[in-house]
C-alpha cells in the first residue's frame, strides 16, 4: 500500500485498488507488481512488463505518448507531476509534466544502462 495526499492505493487479489478518492483504475490493471503514484495519478507495473497509468492526464495519467516504449518495465518513480520507468534494458522512458521531468529527450542519450 501507498498514500498519496490521501489516496490509499494498494493490491488486493493482484487488482489495483483506489481507496478515499475518486479515481477509478482501469480494468486492465490487472497483476499488479508495482503501483507509484505522483500528485494526481498513478502508474502501475503488470506482472508482463507493461505499464497502465491513470489518473489526472498532464500529471502523469496519460502515457499514450510512450506507451510503445513501456516494455519490459523493471522500476517507476513518481515525482511531482511525472513518471520514469526503468526498463530490463537500462533504458529510462519519463512521462507527464514535462516542467515536473516528464520530458527527457534532452538527455535521453545519457539514460543508457541505469540500475
Amino acid at each position: 500500500f501507498c498514500c498519496n495526499r490521501g489516496r490509499w492505493i494498494g493490491r488486493y487479489m493482484g487488482q489495483a485498488r483506489v481507496w478515499c478518492y475518486q479515481l477509478q483504475s482501469p480494468r486492465s490493471a490487472r497483476n499488479v507488481q508495482q503501483v507509484q503514484a505522483t500528485e494526481f495519478s498513478f502508474a502501475a507495473i503488470l506482472s508482463d512488463g507493461s505499464v497502465v497509468t491513470w489518473g489526472c492526464q498532464g500529471a502523469g495519467g496519460d502515457s499514450s505518448r510512450v506507451q510503445h516504449l513501456l516494455k519490459n518495465v523493471e522500476q517507476i518513480c513518481g515525482a511531482g507531476n511525472a513518471f520514469a520507468a526503468i526498463l530490463a534494458n537500462g533504458n529510462v522512458v519519463t512521462w507527464g509534466n514535462p516542467d515536473f521531468g516528464g520530458d527527457s529527450s534532452r538527455v535521453q542519450h545519457q539514460l543508457r544502462n541505469v540500475e
